[in-house]
């Protein structure tokens, strides 16, 4: 892991813009599943969020984060979203739809900004690690300064095991 300032993204823009702190990661690009960026990173799966993008069956979209190692229960994302079901969205509508491509995605700077979920567990942690809107990049916040630059709820989202 090492820390790279030179490059900024939109998102490291953004979380200038706010006035928020925060520290920004590249690794190998090559790495795409979360579980390899929390091994790249040094840290536990935990504490490294993946932002997935989901669709309800009223045609909101929905973005959800998770722990690195999990997977999202799609009737607890309903519920926390008010809706009767949720799937994901298929990745070929994913750059369209967020300006983002797969293992690169953000919850902050979509093309559009959706109602963002975060599995009650970011709590635990002084601070989380998610996308900077680039694959090899990542970004790390307190949560509470993720939740000044855009409205993220916790909620269990997590598939139990």
């Amino acid at each position: 892991m090492s820390k790279k300032k030179d490059e900024k993204t939109n998102v490291m823009r953004i979380a200038e813009s706010a006035g928020v702190a925060f520290d920004d990661y590249a690794y190998d690009n090559t790495t795409l599943s979360a579980e390899e960026v929390a091994a790249a990173l040094g840290q536990p799966p935990g504490r490294v969020f993946k932002t997935l993008v989901t669709v309800a069956k009223s045609g909101k979209y929905y973005v959800f984060m998770l722990p690195a190692a999990s997977e999202l229960d799609l009737k607890k994302a309903a519920k926390a979203a008010g809706e009767k079901s949720i799937e994901m969205l298929p990745q070929k509508k994913l750059f369209p739809l967020t300006g983002y491509v797969h293992g690169g995605c953000s919850p902050i700077g979509m093309k559009r900004q959706f109602p963002t979920f975060i599995d009650a567990s970011a709590a635990q942690y002084e601070t989380i690690f998610f996308s900077a809107g680039k694959v090899g990049r990542q970004i790390e916040m307190h949560l509470s300064d993720l939740q000044k630059i855009y409205p993220v709820t916790a909620a269990e989202l997590v598939r139990d095991t």
